[in-house]
């Protein structure tokens, strides 16, 4: 173990090693920003949402000489003001001809450009659309057939075999199903215009093919069109949809606190494809949006079945994990309907636009009635619920004005509003306020917050961006905000506090580095035996990272190093560390490419817990965290069998030191080692 410490401190403290061969952008470098937002939620579904989307975008990127605003717009790292400016100089210059003419843009700095390198190309420009024939979409379509599969080594305690007379009195002790995961995944596309497929998966554990239960657990398919004349686009089957801030609906994941401090716009309305194993967060039936000069008019209808514990029509909470492993899941499994419908109608320019969203969700005779606590007076009880707000944008060159106000049935008020300030292309500025009264209701809102509700909320954020020198970029943030009413684990109205500073440092196009700090300040709830009464007391946190990526050649070199320290009154500081070293291997020439990870972690409870990004195969995010002492190794490769045929593997190893099992429940493993493999075969045709 200090031969590992050393080896890995080596590895991350040199940085005198220059190369002078032609430049090798980092193509991971969008990873690292979904890492970094990943960091700051548990919202792991729509993280993983967005990682895929960005992940497909990747593998089909835009031609630069024809790619539209909106479509650019897709990619959240790029601010409206990079955008314009890509733009302007297609139009100013003429065809683009390499894409390292996008360093005689001032406003793209080299972090821009690396995030934006694998999501753009220069290739043939074709104006005209192919008629939609069947002659031309047997021709010019593109099939995707996507099959995975994802399994344990280590046997974990809801597999056991158990005596029929156990299971008859405790019948939640065993899963139902089979000890992997499995999906499978088809779409098809023509002309980006089309776009039809169907995914079908099974979780660990949920029955596959047995006496319980026979196929998937979860089907979803859809059909798409857009860009067809006045026919903005048409959605039948799943999809998913946003609309202003998300104060009303939105299912993409909410920019938030990262080191692009200062992009917290939701910028994508409308629909789209839903096309992920996310088994609750999307819309099943139909959707369009007709465009009539410079107004669009959405209009949506879906109808669903939940999942929820009932008991006379009524239902304390949904089930939102998606998992039917044991008796009382299945006891729980699409119980609730939910009919929802609605609309927008926004009226756009290039520099301003306003919309009005309204929504109506029932669920028909059942009723949603939470156990009554303190913390959740104000939740929302009833079966049905209307949601109706007003969001807008205004912009010039230097200064960007936006935000939406939303009410709910009950009359309550949700408000977000932001001032975006650039006035050089190496200056930039957001000042951004909200306010979610403690009676707002939203089923589907998912807006800017420190919560994970529209609710129950106020606060100012302020970041600010500064490139005063070449090489070096420095990002600020500060969130201060209250709970004017209790929450979970808060027995009192609170405060809070939440600041970062990072320096990013890129001397050079092979090597990049940056240093971040992280304070955080909330109130908790404590009990003590010297405390037999509930207490407030502050809970501080204090985050170090600094990370360096070498390019060098075909070779890709990243280390790492975290540092946590978590201060509660009464009780005693908990800190944790950890180490990682990446090391990926990607020829140009060879159709095969590997990723090697290796961590060592050191921390003394979970409060200090640390998370790691990890490479891992197409499609698919994964950054656990980790807690107590131990070692974390992966190996991923991607093999190209043929032009259209590729192979994506990955076995992930844990080994522990402070404990002989792993996990808890019906998870719990026997051992101090977990192992994993995951496995990905794709086909394009």
């Amino acid at each position: 173990m200090r031969r590992l410490f050393i080896i890995l401190s080596i590895s991350l403290f040199i940085n005198s090693y220059k190369l002078h061969s032609q430049a090798i952008y980092p193509v991971d470098k969008w990873m690292e920003y979904v890492e970094d937002l990943a960091e700051e939620t548990e919202d792991t579904e729509r993280i993983e949402n967005l990682y895929a989307d960005l992940s497909y975008l990747s593998e089909h990127p835009f031609e630069l000489n024809t790619v539209t605003e909106e479509q650019l717009k897709r990619l959240p790292f790029l601010s409206d003001r990079q955008i314009a400016r890509i733009l302007s100089y297609r139009e100013r210059y003429g065809k683009i001809l390499t894409v390292y003419e996008l360093k005689n843009i001032e406003e793209l700095d080299y972090q821009t450009i690396s995030l934006l390198f694998p999501f753009v190309y220069i290739g043939d420009i074709s104006v005209e659309k192919r008629a939609f024939t069947v002659k031309n979409m047997l021709k010019y379509g593109r099939n995707e057939l996507q099959i995975r599969y994802d399994r344990c080594f280590q046997q974990k305690k809801g597999y056991r075999a158990y005596p029929d007379s156990v299971l008859q009195q405790y019948p939640n002790r065993k899963y139902r199903g089979e000890p992997f995961y499995h999906s499978l995944r088809y779409s098809y596309t023509f002309d980006d215009r089309l776009q039809a497929g169907f995914v079908a998966e099974k979780d660990a554990g949920e029955p596959f093919w047995n006496a319980y239960y026979k196929g998937y657990d979860f089907y979803s398919a859809h059909f798409f069109l857009k860009d067809m004349g006045w026919l903005k686009s048409l959605a039948i089957g799943d999809y998913k949809m946003s609309f202003g801030q998300g104060l009303v609906v939105s299912n993409d994941f909410s920019p938030s606190r990262t080191a692009l401090v200062t992009q917290a716009e939701r910028r994508i309305n409308g629909f789209r494809r839903h096309y992920s194993t996310n088994e609750q967060d999307f819309f099943r039936g139909m959707a369009g949006t007709v465009a009539i000069r410079n107004v669009d008019v959405n209009l949506f209808c879906s109808y669903r079945k939940l999942d929820a514990g009932v008991d006379s029509f009524a239902f304390t909470s949904l089930k939102t994990d998606g998992l039917h492993r044991l008796r009382r899941d299945w006891e729980k499994r699409r119980t609730i309907p939910l009919l929802v419908y609605g609309g927008n109608i926004r009226y756009a320019m290039p520099d301003f636009h306003i919309g009005l969203t309204a929504l109506s969700y029932s669920f028909g005779k059942y009723r949603m009635e939470p156990d009554l606590k303190p913390y959740n007076l104000f939740y929302f009880r009833g079966s049905n619920n209307i949601n109706i707000g007003v969001d807008y944008m205004w912009k010039n060159n230097r200064v960007k004005l936006f935000g939406e106000t939303a009410l709910s049935k009950n009359g309550a008020v949700a408000t977000l509003n932001a001032l975006a300030l650039t006035p050089t292309s190496y200056i930039s500025f957001l000042a951004l306020y909200r306010y979610y009264d403690r009676r707002y209701q939203a089923l589907f809102g998912n807006a800017f917050a420190q919560g994970s509700t529209v609710q129950n909320e106020q606060g100012l954020y302020m970041g600010l961006r500064l490139t005063p020198v070449a090489y070096w970029r420095f990002s600020f943030y500060a969130d201060l905000f209250r709970f004017p009413w209790l929450k979970y684990g808060i027995d009192v109205p609170s405060t809070g506090q939440e600041y970062m500073a990072q320096v990013d440092y890129t001397p050079h196009e092979r090597f990049t580095a940056y240093l971040r700090y992280k304070y955080r300040k909330k109130a908790e709830n404590y009990t003590g035996s010297d405390r037999p009464l509930v207490a407030i007391t502050p809970y501080r946190q204090h985050r170090l990272r600094f990370q360096q990526v070498y390019n060098i050649s075909s070779w890709v070199l990243k280390s790492s190093w975290d540092g946590v320290l978590v201060d509660r009154a009464f009780r005693p500081a908990s800190k944790g560390m950890m180490l990682s070293q990446h090391i990926g291997w990607r020829p140009a020439t060879v159709p095969f490419q590997w990723n090697g990870y290796v961590g060592w972690f050191h921390t003394d409870d979970y409060g200090s817990r640390i998370s790691s990004y990890e490479k891992n195969i197409l499609y698919a995010f994964n950054m656990p965290s980790f807690y107590g002492h131990g070692i974390r190794v992966a190996l991923t490769f991607r093999l190209d069998l043929w032009k259209s045929l590729s192979l994506s593997m990955k076995i992930a190893h844990t080994s522990y030191f402070d404990r002989d099992l792993i996990g808890t429940d019906t998870e719990e493993i026997a051992s101090s080692r977990k192992t994993d493999l995951y496995a990905l075969l794709r086909w394009k045709f």
